[in-house]
């Protein structure tokens, strides 16, 4: 699955776009496991991140995917995979073996907030989606290449010896 399939293979409605992020034990396994939940038709390369706030943490592997689906549908497939990865919540940016965080989807689901409140501010949400749909704007905010410019992503580095799908 390419950025070449991500322009083609949504139709006519926005794909819900996804950032996968996982930096504890398995983090491959666990990427691959939000894959198979989510079913996407677009997955980016992993990165490997430098861990943003929270207490002191190994490096996380982050990827952006592209489904089909509405809000409402893309934040209880995001629930579904992060359940079965048996993601624990307690400390805010504690490491976890699964975070998964609906960047934007059209429509609305509870208290989502959309676009994602911080996507502007991380480059390891705004490389890989930039990878895998070149052309992306994030409404209100701009194309996704323009905002990735302002960002600096020392703490990024891409993987491709690490492939999702």
């Amino acid at each position: 699955m390419t950025g070449a399939a991500a322009d083609s293979t949504a139709g006519s409605a926005a794909p819900a776009v996804i950032a996968l992020g996982s930096n504890l034990g398995d983090r491959l396994g666990y990427l691959r496991l939000a894959i198979e939940v989510l079913q996407p038709y677009a997955v980016s390369p992993v990165y490997e991140t430098a861990p943003v706030g929270g207490p002191q943490q190994d490096d996380f592997l982050n990827a952006v995917v592209l489904v089909a689906a509405d809000a409402g549908r893309a934040w209880e497939l995001a629930q579904v995979a992060e359940q079965r990865a048996m993601r624990a919540r307690g400390v805010r940016w504690a490491p976890r073996t699964l975070d998964v965080d609906v960047i934007w989807a059209e429509g609305q689901a509870g208290g989502l907030l959309l676009p994602h409140p911080r996507a502007t501010e991380r480059a390891f949400v705004l490389a890989p989606w930039a990878d895998v749909q070149p052309e992306a704007v994030l409404p209100g905010r701009g194309p996704v290449r323009d905002l990735l410019a302002q960002l600096d992503v020392s703490g990024i580095v891409r993987r491709d010896d690490l492939v999702l799908a």
